[in-house]
């Protein structure tokens, strides 16, 4: 077990030691292995032996530089709401806009659903996430939590996946590069200080280590008597929490729920992906009218053009803007398709013994799936700038198509059907302390 102090230096958890504290046992929520954490310095992380999937990562003086990040956070939140966020001029007819006025516009524009995704995961959401940090943090710091604190960890981790600040800059980039060819482009400051934004809130949850919040909240959270390190918590009756971590046994009640956290349990009861399937094939059921319709409408000097998402790559190739081409062709195209055939392919292969990749490229595949899932929303996010920016009737105007609706539903859909997916199955019949083959072990 390596125990030195490089930054960021992987430590393995092992269950040679005779005596495991019943506080230092997790269950990976990934491969269900039971595992005993090692003791840990600022700057080391833990992996599951098995899999590879960290399950703690430390940092020095948690409490203060949470808070330090999230109070930076929404400062530069609160300015780049504030103050103008970009703006353009052409032939002495122009517009400025905020921020918040990307998903105003679309209201105006009978697109409430499409701009409610946009409130929520570039503003709300974010702002949520960044008022519980400091709530929690201020609790610690003051040596007892505050109120509400247990139910207030609990949404961290149900609002972090689908805060998009980071997509939100990608779009904005793109729609600049579309418009800067035919007028001139003026950046607020709102628009510095929201990649300012992006970049601190990212910090900011890299920052939160679930582990040690939920341990300083409840000190006497345990796993069960006898829990063993190195098998399956399914083979014990155990189920680990994805919420908090801790081992819990299995109550014989329909809807078990965690001792700590009272969050809901998913104990294993062997492969069912039935959710999955059917959110994909409710993606692939919107994804052809998000294509088929234009996803925005262009008005120019009376004239209306509509843009399909595919029409809208092939004219910035044919404007030779082959690198904004590329971006929009993979977020739009490429990610969608990628990511619903690979749940379906996993859907399929977890229940083959032998098929395809071994279980460690499965679960990379799953990984990978489950990342870039969200930044299929940069062409939401391009429709909702361009709509709010150019708004001048007749003579310019680029308007919403039925498409930008279909198109948010496929990557919500998606998003949804990777989180349903149970990543256990992808180790049935795959021996606890190895892998199933030498093969997979080299790479653990």
């Amino acid at each position: 077990m390596s125990t030195h102090r490089p930054q960021q230096q992987p430590v393995s958890c092992s269950d040679r030691r005779p005596l495991i504290s019943r506080r230092r046992l997790r269950v990976c929520h990934e491969c269900d292995l039971v595992v005993a954490l090692p003791s840990l310095s600022p700057g080391q992380k833990a992996d599951c032996p098995r899999c590879g999937h960290t399950l703690v990562r430390r940092h020095a003086n948690p409490a203060e530089r949470s808070l330090a990040l999230a109070l930076a956070t929404l400062i530069t939140l609160a300015l780049s709401v504030a103050f103008p966020f970009i703006g353009f001029e052409f032939s002495g007819i122009g517009n400025r806009i905020e921020l918040t006025e990307s998903a105003s516009t679309l209201i105006g524009l009978h697109q409430p659903l499409v701009a409610l995704c946009v409130l929520l995961t570039v503003i709300i959401l974010p702002l949520v996430y960044l008022l519980s940090v400091c709530w929690l943090c201020i609790g610690m710091l003051l040596g007892h939590p505050l109120p509400r604190s247990p139910q207030i960890a609990r949404t961290l981790r149900h609002v972090s996946p689908w805060m998009m600040a980071d997509v939100f800059v990608i779009g904005t980039l793109v729609s600049l590069i579309k418009v800067v060819g035919m007028a001139e482009i003026e950046l607020g400051l709102s628009f510095w200080t929201f990649c300012g934004f992006a970049v601190l809130l990212l910090k900011t949850t890299q920052s939160v280590d679930k582990d040690w919040l939920w341990f300083s909240l409840d000190r006497t959270g345990m796993a069960p008597p006898g829990t063993r390190a190195g098998l399956t918590a399914s083979e014990q009756n155990l189920c680990g929490c994805d919420t908090c971590g801790l081992v819990n046994d299995i109550p014989q009640t329909r809807k078990p729920r965690c001792r700590r956290c009272d969050e809901p349990l998913h104990p294993w009861h062997g492969i069912n992906n039935q959710a999955t399937l059917a959110l994909l094939a409710a993606a692939i059921v919107m994804y052809l009218p998000a294509n088929l319709y234009p996803i925005m409408v262009t008005t120019s000097l009376g004239s209306s053009s509509p843009s399909t998402i595919i029409g809208g790559v092939l004219l910035f190739i044919q404007h030779g803007d082959w690198p904004i081409a590329f971006i929009i062709f993979t977020a739009s195209v490429l990610v969608p398709v990628s990511k619903i055939l690979a749940l379906l392919w996993l859907c399929y292969v977890v229940k083959q013994e032998k098929a395809g990749l071994n279980r460690m490229n499965r679960i990379r595949l799953y990984r990978i799936t489950e990342f870039v899932g969200r930044w299929s929303m940069v062409d939401v996010f391009v429709v909702a700038i361009l709509v709010a920016l150019i708004r001048n009737g007749n003579l310019m105007s680029i308007e919403p198509g039925p498409a930008a609706l279909a198109f948010a539903a496929v990557v919500i859909l998606t998003m949804l059907a990777a989180m349903l997916f149970d990543q256990r199955s992808i180790w049935v019949g795959a021996n606890p302390k190895n892998n199933d083959n030498s093969k997979e072990s080299n790479h653990a």
